[in-house]
This record gives C-alpha cells, structure tokens and sequence, in this order.
C-alpha cells in the first residue's frame, strides 16, 4: 500500500491559491481513478483506489499546511506503512513555474508543512516538489504562496500539475529510483 499525500490549506478562499499545489495534484489523481467517496480520517481527507494492482491512499490533510504532520504521522502509522511508500506532493519556491523535481530525501527547505512531517515522526518520505517560482522583488512570500497565478503562468503551472501526477503514477509502477530518472528533469550536457 502507498499514500499520496498533497500539502495544501482547506477553505474555499485557498482553493486556487499556489500553496495548494498539492492538493490539485491529489485531485489530479482521484480524476484520473473515478475517485468520488472521501472520508474524514485523521484530520484528513482519505479516498482509497487502485493504481497497477496495488491500494493506494489520495490524502488532503485538513489541519491548515502548517500542521499537515499532525494528520500525516498518525496516518501513516494507523495504516502501518513504511515511509518510503508515503509520497507527499508540496509547492516549492525555488523551482521555476511547473518545473518537477522528485527527492528521496532533503531538509524543509522553509517549507512550514514540510517542517510539521518532520516534527510529527515523517522523515524518510518521497517528495514531490512543484515549482512556483519566488514572489517578484519587494513582494510578500505569504501573499505569493496564498495568491493563485496571474493568467499568463496558469498553462506551466496546470502543465506541472500533471506532469506531477504522471510522476507519482510512474513512480508506482516502476519504483522511486527509475521514476525520478524518468520524470526528474536532466541537465544539459555541456559541449566541449
């Protein structure tokens, strides 16, 4: 059995916001299933389908993003899984609009619901970082991460969307190690 997990704040007025992102990728998924029954677990939103034979549990913490471990850790550890098969879906500031970038491993890196898996027993999780890129100069990061995008970014940013949610689909079906060197995306190699 795998959980996804997406990072994201409940409530109408953050539904389009960026910080959200994870919880659209989740919701990306329960699309593509035919997942309609959610339950209320944990602080959470659980739906349950399968994905290439195997159980696999859609997550929308509801604790608010900065709380998302107080929901995640009791998940995990009522289903008995094994860290490695928690993947967690989260908005990331250092990655241009829509860029993927999938990580077995890593610090918050100032993600505040990163920090609350870490505090609640969650460390050895597979992330999956979505790039929303940095607020412009003299901006506000709550109010870049709390905002939706302005039209002309939505189309890298939907694009990321699904790009994420093929990811974490790959990764199930060929395992995290070829699935980030199928979905990560590659540097190019300098000409000498």
């Amino acid at each position: 059995m795998h959980m996804i997990v997406g990072l994201g704040n409940p409530g109408r007025e953050y539904e389009k916001s960026k910080h959200n992102t994870g919880f659209l990728v989740v919701d990306e998924l329960a699309e593509r299933y035919n997942v309609t029954v959610w339950q209320k677990r944990m602080d959470a939103l659980v739906a349950q389908t399968v994905i290439d034979g195997e159980t696999v549990l859609l997550v929308k913490p509801q604790t608010f993003m900065n709380n998302s471990g107080q929901s995640v850790g009791p998940l995990m550890r009522w289903y008995k899984l094994d860290q490695q098969n928690v993947y967690v879906i989260y908005d990331d500031m250092d990655l241009p609009v829509g860029r993927l970038r999938i990580r077995t491993n890593g610090s918050a890196g100032g993600h505040n619901g990163i920090k609350s898996l870490l505090a609640n027993g969650c460390d050895q999780f597979i992330r999956f970082r979505v790039g929303i890129g940095r607020p412009l100069p003299h901006h506000d990061v709550i109010d870049h991460v709390l905002t939706p995008f302005p039209p002309e970014l939505v189309p890298d940013y939907e694009k990321g969307i699904k790009d994420a949610a093929d990811a974490i689909v790959g990764c199930l079906k060929l395992g995290v190690d070829v699935g980030m060197n199928r979905f990560n995306p590659h540097k190019k190699k300098r000409s000498e």
